[in-house]
């Protein structure tokens, strides 16, 4: 960079990388076109529920039912546990094919207390117990202490937080009846839109991962991804990458491209839908999207050279892939972007040396918002979360400013390990007395669940 400054001075220089974003940001730009205008063709509620009921009558008619573990990791998760293991026991699937495991990782709760309690009355239930202090933390380490004890064909994730629908199984493993499949993702919904604004901001966000993004990935490229939590994945496949990164913070993206370059695909399910809770507090987003990007960053970094090698994906999956990787680092090209927006108005920079000033500033908001317009139009959103819009800019700003920090951590080496998102209900900080969890059931339907799963609409 200092090279290219000396040569060509800081007019010139400046234009150079603001003809680069602009480009960057033109071409995420297409991709949230695209996704939009898939979505709202072909993603409206009635569709998809016509195809949820259709799936099910096929499923019915080729008999094809795998037998099924399901999978979840506690750690300190006394006031959801309990509430948890019903909602799993409830799920319709046939009882001698069904396999429902929750590890308690290392908990100095009523966890553990809890779950050995509703095992011992209810044999599809196995508790396992991995003791604090073995071996790596993390949300991998703790799913892969259950592997060997696992007996299904299919293993499927929750997060302790989730309440499935009852249905959910066996709209997942419908798939696996094409060989070439490797996992599934279910559509999660934010069940607490109401709690704050910011659960209402999150509840819009995931209207745009999972109804526009990830079904946009699906219809246009054929390219979804795993998300962690409300999703399957083939057993025999799992065990043939080793399990989950206990490297990983993200062991979702991890796994998604881990299967793409073993030449299996990943499928989304928009009829398989779970609630989760979204976080009430800045500092739990912050802590919880810092996650998020410090992880998909490093997944980036890992297999980025793999995938431009791959030679069984087309160049268009490649490129799709490879925008993918980058989503995280998108905004921190538009916070690049904005510092030279402000350096120029402050006359810091020449204007001429900003060319596409007005193109970064229009592209810089229109694509997320085109995704996450389109995702409120779909599930019909309420005046409260429409409202909930004003929060977007300095949201917008905040997530840039965290993926910029993840990246100067991630490249500087900072260590980094994989931390929980507090619930609701957890107790948090010196002398804090845990207050009532989440009700008894699903609230009003806010709307569908960034990222990346969980993605974030970059």
């Amino acid at each position: 960079m200092l090279v290219l400054w000396s040569v060509l001075g800081t007019a010139d220089l400046t234009a150079a990388v603001v003809y680069v974003l602009d480009g960057v940001f033109l071409c995420f730009f297409l991709r949230h076109t695209a996704f939009a205008v898939s979505a709202l063709r072909h993603a409206d509620p009635d569709s998809i529920a016509a195809a949820k009921a259709e799936s099910l009558t096929i499923a019915g008619l080729t008999g094809y039912r795998p037998a099924v573990s399901v999978l979840v990791s506690c750690k300190n998760e006394q006031f959801v546990v309990d509430r948890l293991a019903t909602g799993l026991l409830a799920l319709d699937y046939p009882a001698e094919l069904l396999q429902i495991v929750i590890v308690d990782d290392g908990s100095d709760d009523g966890t553990g207390a809890i779950l050995d309690r509703r095992a011992a009355a209810e044999p599809r239930l196995l508790a396992l117990h991995r003791p604090a202090g073995s071996g790596p933390a993390g949300k991998s380490a703790a799913l892969n202490y259950a592997l060997p004890r696992l007996s299904g064909e299919i293993v499927v994730v929750f997060d302790a937080d989730h309440r499935p629908h009852a249905d959910s199984l066996a709209l997942l493993v419908r798939h696996f009846e094409d060989p070439g499949v490797g996992a599934v993702q279910g559509r999660c919904r934010i069940r607490n839109a109401a709690d704050a604004p910011l659960t209402r901001l999150i509840t819009v966000d995931y209207l745009a991962g999972y109804l526009v993004n990830e079904f946009g990935r699906q219809s246009v490229f054929g390219l979804p991804a795993y998300g962690g939590a409300n999703c399957a994945i083939r057993l025999s496949a799992l065990r043939d990458l080793g399990g989950w990164n206990v490297h990983s913070v993200t062991e979702d993206t991890d796994v998604t491209l881990r299967l793409l370059l073993a030449g299996l695909r990943v499928r989304y399910e928009p009829g398989a839908v779970d609630d989760e809770e979204g976080v009430t507090t800045v500092r739990r987003f912050w802590k919880q999207r810092y996650r998020w990007a410090r992880g998909h960053q490093q997944v980036c970094r890992d297999y980025l050279r793999h995938v431009w090698r791959a030679s069984h994906l087309s160049v268009l999956e490649r490129i799709e892939t490879v925008m993918f990787l980058l989503i995280y680092h998108v905004p921190v090209a538009s916070l690049l972007a904005l510092g030279l927006l402000v350096l120029s108005a402050a006359g810091m920079v020449p204007a001429a040396s900003v060319p596409g000033g007005f193109v970064l500033w229009t592209l810089l908001f229109l694509g997320p918002l085109l995704e996450i317009g389109g995702g409120m139009l779909l599930a019909r959103t309420r005046r409260a979360d429409v409202l909930a819009l004003v929060w977007f800019l300095p949201m917008f700003l905040m997530s840039a400013v965290l993926c910029a920090k993840a990246w100067f951590d991630g490249m500087s080496g900072s260590a980094y390990t994989w931390v929980r998102t507090d619930r609701s209900a957890t107790p948090s900080g010196p002398g804090a007395r845990p207050g009532p969890g989440p009700g008894p059931g699903p609230g009003p339907d806010p709307g569908p669940g960034p990222g990346p799963g969980r993605q974030v609409t970059s």
